[in-house]
This record gives C-alpha cells, structure tokens and sequence, in this order.
C-alpha cells in the first residue's frame, strides 16, 4: 500500500467555519482526513490527511485554494511564526514511498500553486533547491511582515509562483520531511527536575557545561558551552502531568531512521535507572506509522531471543506491552496507527472459515478460483513461517537461528501479500463485471474493460509470481528445521504449487479477454517463468520431502 501523509499549518484557528472549509476541501477521493487541530492563542489550523500519492497531491492543491480564498493575512494576528494563509504544506512519507517520490510530489504542487494561484511558493527540506533554504525558520525569518522586502532579495526569490507580494495570501511554503513522532517516558516521580537531568541525558542537544563548582562554562566566543547527549536526532524536556500523577520526559523525535522509537524508550529507560528512577510506561501523541511499532516488536523479540518471524499482530502486542503504551491511557492501534485508521475492507479475509467456504459454494462467480488460490498461497506460507518459529530456539537448532528467523520473516510477509490478495482477486473481477456491463455505445466501455481486464490479471500474477519463493522457503525449512515438522514443510510446498497452478488458470483466462496483444504477450512471458519455476522446484522440493518421509517409515 502507498500511503502519504499531508499536514498543511493554515493561518487561522478560530473561525471554526473556515477552518471546516478548508479541511473539507482536502478530502478528495482517495483521501482519509485523520486529524484537525486549531490552536486559538496561535491562530493557526494543523491539518492531518493520509493516501495514495496522487488523491494526497491534488487534495493538497485544493486545500491551498480553499485557504487562500478563504484566509486575509492582511488581518491576521497570531502568537505562531507564519509567512502565509497556508503557511506550509509538508509532504511525509508512511509507507511504499520514498522520500524522493515525496520530494517528486513537493515540487509538483509547488508549481501548479504559484502557476494556477499566482502566489509565491518556496521548497524546504529534502525539497529545497538550496543549502540556506531547507530549514523552514529561515525562510520564515521576517515573517509575514516582512515578506514583502524579502522577495525583493534575489537570494529569497520563490522557487515557483511571482517574486511579488501579495498581500492577502503571503507566501506559502511546500516540501518534503520524515515523519515526526510526539513521545513521551512516563517516570515513577513528581520530580520535574529528575525528569529534566534524563531529557537533557538523551537529547542531542545535552545540557551546559559546568565546572566543579557548578557554574556554565562559556565557549572561545562567551557563549555557553553545551555537552552534547546520547541520541542524535532527539529533542526532549522533563515536565509533570498531574492528570497522569507523574512527571514524563517529553521527546520529539525528528528523525526516526536515526533514532528509532524503541531506542529512545530503552536509553532513557537506562538512564533513569541510573539516576535511581523507574521507567513505568511511556505514551505516544497521535498518530503513529505501523512500521514503528513491528520494528520495536521485533526488537524486543530479539532481546527475549525470541523469533521475529510472527504475526503483525504479535509484532504491536510486544511493542505496546513492552513500552508500556497503556499505563496513562488505553492505546489502541486500531485507532493510533495511521494504516489501521485507514480501515482497508478485507470482508473475505475476515471470516470464519466456515463463512468463506459457504460464500464460496453460493451460486455468486465471485470468491472463485482467483481468491482460492490466494488463500492457498497464504496457508503455504503460513506453513513455512510455522514450522521456522517451532525449530527456533530448539536444542540443537542453535547454528541455525538467524536462517529460521529469516525464512519465518519473509514467510510473514508473503502470507500477508496473499492474504490482501484474497479480497483483492474479487474486487479485481467485479470491476471487471461493472465494465463488462456499461452499454456498447459508451465511448470509455472498451478503455474500462482493457483496465480492468488488466486488473484482474496482475492479481493473480503476483500470487502466482509469489509462490515459487515459498515453496524454496519450504524446502528451505525443511532441511534445516525440526524434522518431526517435516510433513508441514512438505504440506506448505503443495498448498504454494497449488495456488500457483490456480492463479496461473486465473491470469490465462483473463488475459484471453485482453485485446492489447503486446500488453497480452508481457504478461503471459511474467506468468510462463512464475509457473515453470514453480513446477521446477517443487519437483525438487515434493522428491526431497517425500523420499525422506517414506524413508523414516521403512525404518
């Protein structure tokens, strides 16, 4: 799944009817608004909304429209710097996207805006087009009052829109950054001061020097000197919450490939301990990405020397028990992680099995092969991954640990490519169905019948070009795994040439309906190499098992 996130600052936060303008205007097919908070004293509006890449692009341009026609920067007061009516819309990538495709997204809007919209648009961050201009407070230095002399230094020129001044609108701002996360370490005081000395122990800025006797030490220049902390990237502050009876040391963490969440957790963890406190809990502030939550998870299987190689659900479950996410407040990750919020429909995946295989004996043509086959594919990999996590930590399977954890790992994720690919493949053929359908003179019947048609096909084409690694993954676990778990490594590869066998049938009949015969050829040359691998190696795969199994009864 593709996701970004948009969080445009608008320069109003107490007309409630602007402000619901504005948000609503963002929220074009394709995107999910997730948060809109107003700030009264800052008169300024933060706007959370998640998608794919081009629904996320043109709710941005619209929300930018609606604000600029809406918010008088002429009359606008507020405690927080700002340079614009929207002030600036940043670009965060979530998941299947780079921060270059983000950069891609940055400059796209920062061009339609100053062309369609006539104001002027700077880059910042990863999307800035120079050194000076990539921090947003130097851009944002002289504020809105001073925008107007600004523009006229050629150094401060827009990147997109008039090197004019536009009294109305300002300026707006327009990049590409990684995703922040609020944070925040419950401790077992009321003490702000102890909680301060473990802030200022983590955070890349440290804290004062100080001499034997207690004064700050000044640099070659009379200014303080400062001791840097442990964590790059890290910003934090003790403070005392008396709804929580606690004091927390309050992180923000700006960069979560530098330092990831669970690290920042474990070093002031280690820290207060030191200091003789107690690490109780922690909380997250809002939103968070799922993949922050399955790389604690997996961290804290390792340090149990536990295998990774588990469900997602497992995954959240150790990082909330672990951090201690509920102590202050129930956390949901139903509700706290940007993609379950996103709530994709999986109503096949969802049921009972029962369910499913009375759905599937109903007179409907949809579930059919496609979705079994999927489901097929999922169980094979399920296999792998199970009998990877029963041999890890086995006596005798030492040597073998870090291969097991490997195999169950891309066991997982296959079987959760397969398991969206069950409600995927039914999805795919009633579009198909709806095309199929239009009436014969509608021009955009034959182009909505070839989309679709191609649809359908590339579903089953990436279950089918899944299987031959699970089946490798199988007879992988077969040789080094627990060999009383043998059969199940043997099961799995029937159940993944299975499913290749079905959706192979599944991307042949479809592409029959494929008129585009060069698109036709491409397709069905991906889906020869899927099936042949597939057949080669469980050939291999199928002898190895059984000789061995029919050996061990002959003994």
């Amino acid at each position: 799944m593709k996701l970004v996130e948009c969080v445009p600052n608008i320069s109003e936060g107490r007309r409630g009817d602007v402000i619901e303008a504005v948000a609503a205007a963002a929220a074009v097919p394709g995107v999910t608004l997730l948060n809109v908070d107003p700030g009264a004293d800052t008169n300024r509006t933060v706007i959370t909304f998640v998608g794919d890449p081009d629904a996320v692009l043109e709710g941005a341009f619209q929300l930018v429209h609606k604000g600029v026609e809406l918010i008088d920067m002429t009359s606008h007061r507020g405690a927080h710097p700002r340079i614009g009516a929207v002030d600036v819309v940043p670009f965060v990538p979530i998941s299947g996207v780079s921060m270059d495709d983000c950069v891609v997204l940055a400059r796209r809007l920062a061009e339609r805006v100053g062309k369609e919209l006539s104001i002027p648009v700077y880059l910042y961050e990863f999307a800035a087009s120079a050194p000076h201009r990539r921090n947003l407070a130097d851009i944002r230095e002289g504020e809105y009052e001073g925008l107007a002399k600004k523009l006229k230094d050629k150094r401060w020129a827009p990147d997109f829109g008039p090197a004019t001044f536009v009294p109305r609108s300002g300026a707006t701002v327009i990049g590409a950054r990684k995703f922040l996360v609020a944070y925040n370490v419950n401790l077992n005081t009321l003490d702000k001061r102890l909680a301060n000395r473990v802030a200022f122990d983590i955070r890349e800025r440290g804290r004062m020097k100080r001499d034997a006797e207690g004064n700050v030490v000044l640099d070659s220049k009379g200014e303080p000197a400062w001791e840097p902390g442990l964590l790059k990237s890290v910003k934090a502050v003790g403070w005392v919450i008396p709804e929580y009876g606690c004091a927390q040391v309050s992180i923000n963490l700006t960069d979560l490939d530098v330092t990831p969440l669970h690290v920042a957790f474990d070093t002031a963890e280690e820290r207060a301990r030191e200091r003789g406190l107690r690490v109780t809990g922690s909380e997250i502030v809002g939103l968070v990405p799922l993949s922050v939550l399955l790389e604690a998870g997996r961290h804290y299987l390792r340090n149990m020397g536990r295998p990774t190689g588990v469900p997602e659900s497992a995954l959240v479950q150790t990082a909330i028990r672990t951090l201690g996410l509920s102590e202050v407040k129930p956390f949901d990750p139903k509700e706290r992680v940007i993609e379950y919020r996103l709530g994709t429909s999986s109503p096949l995946a969802s049921m009972s099995v029962r369910d499913f295989l009375d759905e599937l004996s109903s007179d409907s043509p949809a579930p059919g092969g496609g979705s079994v086959s999927a489901l097929a594919g999922a169980m094979g990999a399920a296999l792998a991954a199970m009998v990877a996590a029963i041999s890890h930590g086995k006596k005798g399977f030492e040597a073998t640990q870090n291969d097991l954890d490997k195999i169950a790992r891309r066991a997982q994720e296959l079987k959760d490519q397969f398991v969206a690919a069950i409600d995927a493949d039914t999805t795919a053929f009633d579009r198909l169905l709806e095309a199929m359908r239009l009436p014969a003179d509608n021009p955009a019947r034959n182009a909505a019948i070839a989309d679709a048609t191609i649809r359908a096909t590339e579903v089953p084409l990436g279950v089918l070009e899944g299987c031959p690694e699970v089946i490798e993954l199988c007879r992988q676990v077969a040789r080094i795994g627990f060999q009383a778990s043998l059969s199940d490594a043997g099961v799995g590869s029937q159940m993944a040439r299975a499913a290749a066998a079905g959706a192979y049938q599944n991307v042949c009949i479809n592409l029959a309906g494929l008129n585009d015969a060069a698109r036709r050829s491409k397709l069905l040359a991906r889906a020869d190499a899927a099936w042949a691998r597939a057949r080669e190696l469980h050939g291999a795969a199928e002898k190895e098992t059984l000789v061995k199994l029919r050996d061990d009864v002959k003994a």
